[in-house]
């Protein structure tokens, strides 16, 4: 059964993460953090939502 458990745990976190919010705070600078809102408004993180990611 720790199998089970060590699966759960590893897919919640996986659950639980944001890639955009992970992606913006990776930002260095102003200028850079504008730049990757933009992105996201374009939809860089849209299809993978759609597929369950």
């Amino acid at each position: 059964m720790k199998i089970v458990s060590t699966i759960r745990s590893a897919m919640k976190r996986y659950r639980d993460s944001n890639p955009e919010l992970d992606y913006l705070n990776e930002a260095t600078s102003c200028a850079d953090l504008e730049c990757r809102e933009r992105e996201i408004t374009r939809g860089r993180f849209r299809n993978q939502r759609r597929m369950g990611f």
